[in-house]
Parts: C-alpha cells; structure tokens; sequence
C-alpha cells in the first residue's frame, strides 16, 4: 500500500519489496536480455528499414523509463505499517462508496498508488479526483470531488477496511 506526500511515498515491507525485485531484474536481467536482441536485429543489416530493431529499441526504452520510475520511487520509500482498520479512508484502504448517496450505485476500490494495482481489485490513485475527495474522510460522510467536465459529484463512505493482501 502508498501514500504519497511531499515527494515521499509510504510502502508497506511486502509492496517495497516487490517492486525492489522488479527493479533488479529490470536493471540486470532484462537489460541484458533487451540487448541482445538489439544486437540480434542489428546483425540483420540495415536498420532504416529493421521492425525488428526498432521494436527492440522502444522496449529498451520503456524498459530504461520504468527503471528510473522505480529507483525515484524506492529513493523516497519509508516502509510502514498497513493502515489502521477505524473507518479513516487513507491509501492502502479498500473503500467502497455509493454515488449520490444511492446504494444501489456502489464502487469498491483500493485506493493506492499505480505501483501497487492488482488485477484482483480497481486500483485508484490518492491523486486522482476521487481518490483526493474520499482520502481523509470517515465512514459514513459524505465527499465531493472535481469531474473531468469542472462539475462535481458526490459519494457517501460506506466501508474503509485496509487492504488484506
């Protein structure tokens, strides 16, 4: 689970150390493995016209992207402790909301940092318009939060349990 604040992202032990071994297998493994296929298509001869190349060196470069994504974001890492389970959403909390007030209308997500989406749960960030709307508010409150259109919706906090897993 993060939280960022003031360019410091709070990661529990089990999210640091997931993403320091994707760092390390990005920065080694991977590395070597896009390079020789760099070298593979550059065998191939002239590289105007190699797909293969090309494709090769835009994985490098998204490769290379996401390692300095990770080295900044674990840079700035404090391991902490999950969030506490008493009804305060905050990142690291599994809420769900029911959209103007209407619970028949309900959303459940993690709210989260990207680094830590799982296909098992929507994942939104504490930055985005609703994550920044529900982080801080408690159970049973209402929250209102900016539309991409400049309106603005409300929802009402049905549940914040931290994230199990």
């Amino acid at each position: 689970m993060t939280q960022t604040s003031d360019n410091v992202t709070w990661l529990t032990q089990e999210a640091y150390n997931q993403l320091k071994a994707e760092l390390e297998y990005l920065s080694g493994p991977a590395r070597t493995e896009i390079s020789k296929k760099i070298e593979a298509a550059r065998e191939e001869g002239d590289l105007r016209e190699n797909g293969g190349y090309h494709a090769a060196k835009e994985e490098q470069g998204k490769q290379e992207l996401r390692v300095r994504q990770l080295q900044q974001l674990l840079e700035h890492a404090k391991v902490g402790e999950a969030p506490a389970d008493d009804g305060v959403v905050e990142p690291g909390m599994v809420v769900t909301v029911a959209f103007d007030g209407d619970e028949d209308d309900t959303l459940t997500f993690l709210l989260a940092s990207r680094e830590y989406a799982s296909s098992e749960i929507e994942t939104y960030s504490p930055q985005s318009p609703l994550g920044q709307g529900v982080n801080g508010k408690s159970v049973g409150t209402d929250a209102e939060y900016e539309l991409p259109n400049g309106k603005f919706a409300s929802v009402r906090i049905l549940k914040a349990k931290p994230y199990p897993g």
